[in-house]
């Protein structure tokens, strides 16, 4: 396992219905490295977002999916959500206001 720097844990962050409801209650969703720890994850966000403090964090595995093309059958990549809390006195990561 190599060493995973801040910059290379968050990949992007997950839009969808139910995450933009999470950020009233300042719950941001992120795809991150599936190598990625909380403890890596937690630092991350608190290093790339200014003014953030992480409160809690949950994470996913979500295991590949399998494709057919005719006769060919594969498994599309693995990837790994986490859903990061904030603190009440933290600052709102202003990545996601104009969304």
């Amino acid at each position: 396992m190599a060493d995973i720097k801040y910059y290379d844990v968050i990949q992007k962050p997950v839009v969808t219905e139910k995450s933009m409801n999470g950020m009233a209650d300042k719950k941001y969703t992120f795809l991150v490295n599936p190598e990625a720890n909380k403890s890596q994850i937690k630092e991350a966000v608190e290093k790339m977002f200014e003014g953030a403090k992480v409160k809690k964090v949950n994470t996913m595995n979500i295991q590949g999916k399998n494709k057919r093309r005719g006769m060919i059958v594969g498994k599309t990549a693995k990837q790994k959500k986490a859903i990061v809390t904030l603190t009440e006195d933290s600052k709102e990561i202003e990545f996601f206001a104009g969304l």
